[in-house]
């Protein structure tokens, strides 16, 4: 899943016209590398949630077939965004009971994304990166390849993570954050965490998309 729907509030203006996941990235919209990766790994079957401007979104990408993939879209703009937990949670019937990725559409990295992780009984697996100039106190620390909120060294979500559907199992469709879901996981000790080294961006502001289709 492709997680697609936010207003892009950082990214103004140029979100008010375009939204963010068809932004421009080194001649490509942002979204069709995501696409193309996750072909190339052997993910067939993508779902992208879709709410601001959505219709530019299926528009665009169609049914997938031009990539290779089938894309299935999960549509809030009734509803309005449903921010990431509410979004995977209402796209649950397009996911299956088996465990899915999760990818922020607003992230450029080149991390393996693998169609046959298994989570080995956990809920949840984050990639955790190194922390960004925007983030440099982080979100969790990683201790014997678990997840913990507190550590030593403090890292930042990537916002790509496996997840098992039995995590979002009887939670209301509403609109609701994925942190603390992830933070309650962390304490429970059921939720395992990789330290991911290799290129990421979070396309996040016009200045940053500026500076990533600079280098």
């Amino acid at each position: 899943m492709i997680l697609a729907a936010g207003r892009g509030e950082r990214m103004r203006p140029l979100t008010d016209t375009t939204p963010k996941p068809l932004l421009q990235v080194r001649g490509k919209a942002l979204i069709e590398w995501h696409i193309e990766r996750l072909k190339a790994y052997g993910f067939h079957e993508i779902i992208i949630n879709i709410a601001h401007l959505g219709e530019q979104i299926q528009e665009y990408l169609g049914d997938g077939s031009r990539y290779g993939v089938a894309i299935l879209y999960s549509d809030e703009r009734q509803s309005g965004a449903l921010e990431s937990a509410g979004a995977i949670i209402k796209a649950l019937p397009l996911l299956g009971k088996e465990p899915f990725l999760v990818v922020n559409g607003d992230i450029f990295c080149d991390y393996t994304f693998d169609p046959h992780f298994e989570l080995h009984g956990k809920l949840a697996h984050l990639v955790l990166v190194p922390n960004p100039q925007h983030n440099t106190k982080g979100d969790f620390s990683i201790q014997n390849k678990a997840l913990i909120n507190q550590g030593k060294v403090q890292y930042t979500f990537s916002g790509i993570g496996y997840y098992s559907p039995k995590l979002f199992e009887n939670l209301a469709l509403q609109k609701m954050p994925l942190a603390p879901l992830l933070r309650q996981g962390a304490d429970e000790g059921c939720i395992s965490a990789e330290l991911y080294d290799g290129m990421w961006h979070d396309i996040g502001t016009p200045q940053r998309l500026e500076a990533i289709n600079t280098k």
